[in-house]
């Protein structure tokens, strides 16, 4: 997500018919220019981006709902044909706007990304070697670099916040990529875990063990990334402190104990999160899933936003949902726990 909250138990008692959506996270773009080991998205078939007027038809509906926030997603929404059209819908209600992004395309849309998004958010695998063997693009480290800088040019006081997500090809440079994400400019770095059981990212299936391994660590290996990661909170604690790196040590750690999971050496703890009460995907189809991982629940392809966060469906998984025993919970990578500003 863009900026990371206090964690917060959730409400047993939270209404499961949803009033109000502060975030919405838009699959604007199905295609990817990269070729990542970790993803499938990029073996889609061409073509198919969000259309605008399925979009428009919802203005009302994303009015009613106070959608505050929305993370445009893919894919690559910088693909997007009418990208600038997109964003100006959104900023005319005045929402806030955060860009999901590979980074590729920065330099070349500088411009456009300077003019309507508020944060953007580019995913950094590592040191250049390591970055660009892991996006499998020629010279995309050298993209980013170009990209970052040309909207600190045109923005400098735009967020631009690197996003780094931790498997078998760059777990022992994680302290090389925080430096890469100092060299580069970006305002702070993120870790995440890869995530290998669920059916996101374009996986029609849960991946078989083999190909969960590709990316996966073995024990000999979640050793020594336990070991770089007590190396980076020790070395990069000031780094820390400032929330250049946003985790705390124990949410770094956290990632530590998800391979640990993932080999059945630890037993699976789910997030604090209360992402499928605040916010849904909606996907280039106009499917609405409740977070990234969890099964569609409704679809805006008939329906209006609203009806579909609130189809029978989808209060039903609400209701139904135990987040610290749900097992895609359970395996989770990732977590939302969004609290209303007070200020």
């Amino acid at each position: 997500m863009g900026t990371e909250v206090p964690e917060i138990q959730i409400n047993s008692a939270q209404a499961h018919k949803l009033a109000e959506l502060p975030i919405l996270l838009l699959n604007v773009h199905e295609n990817c220019n990269c070729r990542c080991v970790m993803c499938d998205i990029w073996k889609r078939p061409a073509g198919k981006e969000l259309d605008l007027a399925h979009l428009f038809r919802n203005r009302e509906s994303i009015a009613a709902l106070g959608v505050r926030e929305v993370v445009l997603t893919g894919g690559e929404p910088l693909l997007h044909s009418s990208f600038d059209e997109l964003c100006a819908f959104f900023k005319s209600s005045s929402v806030k706007l955060t860009l999901l992004t590979t980074g590729l395309l920065l330099a070349k849309r500088a411009e456009t990304v300077s003019r309507w998004v508020d944060e953007v958010i580019v995913s950094l695998d590592g040191p250049e070697e390591i970055h660009d063997a892991i996006r499998r693009v020629g010279h995309a480290f050298v993209l980013i670099r170009d990209g970052v800088a040309a909207i600190h040019e045109l923005a400098p006081q735009l967020p631009i916040r690197a996003r780094s997500t931790v498997q078998r090809a760059n777990f022992t440079h994680l302290r090389e990529t925080v430096a890469a994400a100092q060299n580069l400019g970006f305002h702070s770095i993120s870790f995440l875990a890869a995530d290998t059981t669920s059916t996101a990212f374009n996986r029609e299936l849960v991946w078989p063990i083999e190909r969960q391994n590709e990316v996966a660590l073995t024990r000999s290996e979640v050793d020594l990334l336990e070991h770089e990661m007590d190396l980076l909170i020790e070395q990069y604690s000031d780094e820390i402190a400032r929330r250049f790196i946003v985790e705390s040590p124990r949410k770094l750690r956290r990632i530590v104990r998800r391979f640990r999971e993932h080999l059945g050496d630890a037993l699976p703890e789910s997030p604090l999160c209360n992402a499928p009460w605040v916010s849904v995907v909606v996907e280039v189809d106009g499917s609405v899933r409740p977070c990234f991982f969890h099964r569609k629940v409704g679809s805006t392809a008939s329906h209006s936003l609203e009806d579909a966060i609130n189809s029978d469906d989808a209060q039903q998984f609400r209701r139904d949902l135990d987040v610290a025993h749900n097992p895609v919970c359970q395996r989770c990578v990732c977590s939302l726990n969004y609290v209303e500003s007070t200020s």
